[in-house]
């Protein structure tokens, strides 16, 4: 797994065997941050990113100019991986890896973010609690969005927050803006 762009273009984070996670794809992750850098500016922003597995779509938020990226991931060695990867890639003041439960990080102290990525498990059983709690909650800025990843068993069109969704072959992304999209 690569870096796509941007100042560490090109840098590869090595997974190790046995490692529990299931990596965005370059395909998918290009498409998302094209999306991103057509309407929002990563510059200076801040990142949550939730299942945060390889920390794959953050380090390349940090890539692309992203300010700061905090991972929350439930499995140790995961986070073990994006602490020794964001020391390789000399980005350690931009990252703070956390171990534990998403749902235990959503009910504590909210932050707000600029972006919050999140591919959970595909058959995660708090799907819809969490992306209400997120849009209901203080995570997200005024204009942050919330890029879920996820299967074509879900489906977010008609959700009154998302205003795109797309499939890239079994990974579905979906966006979703902190204020219903008919309000705007």
């Amino acid at each position: 797994m690569r870096i796509i762009t941007g100042k560490l273009k090109g840098r590869r984070i090595q997974i190790p065997k046995g490692l529990d996670v299931r990596p965005t794809t370059d395909r998918t992750k290009e498409s998302i941050f094209n999306k991103i850098e057509v309407y929002k500016y990563l510059e200076n922003s801040t990142v949550l990113d939730l299942f945060g597995g390889s920390g794959n779509l953050g380090f390349e938020a940090i890539s692309r100019g992203a300010k700061h990226v905090t991972f929350v991931d439930i499995d140790p060695k995961n986070i073990r991986l994006i602490e020794k990867v964001a020391k390789e890639f000399d980005i350690e003041k931009q990252v703070r890896a956390q171990v534990l439960d998403v749902q235990q990080f959503l009910n504590g102290f909210s932050g707000t973010y600029d972006f919050i990525f999140c591919d959970p498990p595909y058959d995660y059983e708090w799907m819809e609690e969490m992306i209400n709690q997120i849009l209901e909650k203080e995570w997200l800025n005024e204009d942050g969005w919330f890029i879920l990843e996820h299967d074509k068993y879900h489906n977010y069109n008609n959700h009154p927050h998302c205003f795109f969704s797309k499939a890239y072959g079994r990974t579905t992304v979906s966006i979703f803006e902190k204020h219903p999209v008919d309000s705007k």
